[in-house]
């Protein structure tokens, strides 16, 4: 089957939209994980979803909806008692010790194929049927939206969350949004890249984003555009050469973090130069 052909098979046009969605709603989020500087707590939802699908695999249950619930249970125990940058870390390691301990139960227990485990962990985005594609497109829509209503606050209490809380805004009430937005994200992200490499899809675009420029506005846009970018290039890439399309994708934002961050530092460089 030839190239094109391959492009015209409802299994790649399914994981194309899915891919579609699943970065935009990870570029806007992992704008505020940026910017937040919780990439800890990113990395730790991810692995703490992986305990509820191994869940829900063992009761025969779609591993999505374990996702969501743990990622969703996880990030508001971190958003509320977390929301001090001098407790996050603790409260994030803790609950996710916990949550690793109920992953390995669940595998141990569980008498299946290792191919349901292999895609939490791995993602499989090319075997994303029709119903999970409605399910993932959903979630990403509202996740889109629910960041352009708190956009706003969500930026000062990022930014500057005391002179937030002296003008009234409840910094725990925007933890408490972020890392739910952060939990939904990360479990439709996972169908994508798998729990192991969804951290580098929500951080790396972001990262590199905001190195590119310094307006919050800019940053979420461009933010948005590189996961897009290597989401789509990556998915052409592993049908077109072959390889997993999460390993493509990690690389290819990977990159552009790198890419970004060696022009600003030629930027730099050419402006300390004497005219």
């Amino acid at each position: 089957m030839s190239f094109w052909q391959l492009l015209s098979t409802s299994f790649v046009q399914n994981a194309f939209w899915a891919v579609t969605v699943v970065a935009l709603a990870g570029g806007a989020v992992g704008y505020f994980v940026v910017l937040r500087r919780q990439a800890f707590a990113a990395h730790a939802v991810g692995h703490i979803g992986f305990a509820g699908a191994a869940g829900a695999v063992l009761l025969g249950l779609s591993p999505i909806f374990g996702l969501l619930v743990f990622c969703l249970g996880a990030g508001l125990v971190i958003g509320a008692a977390g929301a001090e940058l001098d407790d996050r870390d603790a409260v994030v390691g803790v609950t996710l010790t916990a949550a690793l301990g109920l992953g390995v139960l669940f595998i141990s227990l569980y008498r299946g194929y290792a191919n349901a485990t292999y895609s939490i962990l791995f993602g499989q985005i090319l075997g994303v049927s029709s119903s999970d594609l409605r399910l993932v497109a959903l979630l990403s829509v509202l996740v889109g939206l629910a960041v352009s209503v708190v956009f706003r606050p969500l930026l000062f209490a990022s930014v500057d969350a005391q002179s937030a809380a002296a003008r009234g805004l409840s910094v725990r009430a925007m933890s408490l949004v972020f890392m739910s937005l952060l939990a939904v994200t990360t479990a439709v992200a996972v169908q994508v890249v798998g729990v192991l490499l969804v951290f580098s899809l929500l951080v790396a675009p972001a990262a590199a984003a905001e190195v590119l420029t310094s307006r919050p506005l800019d940053a979420l846009i461009g933010s948005m555009g590189l996961a897009l970018l290597s989401g789509w290039v990556g998915l052409f890439l592993a049908v077109g050469v072959g390889g997993p399309v999460s390993f493509w994708i990690t690389a290819l934002a990977s990159l552009a973090y790198l890419l970004a961050r060696l022009r600003a530092g030629a930027l730099a460089r050419r402006a300390r130069q004497p005219a």
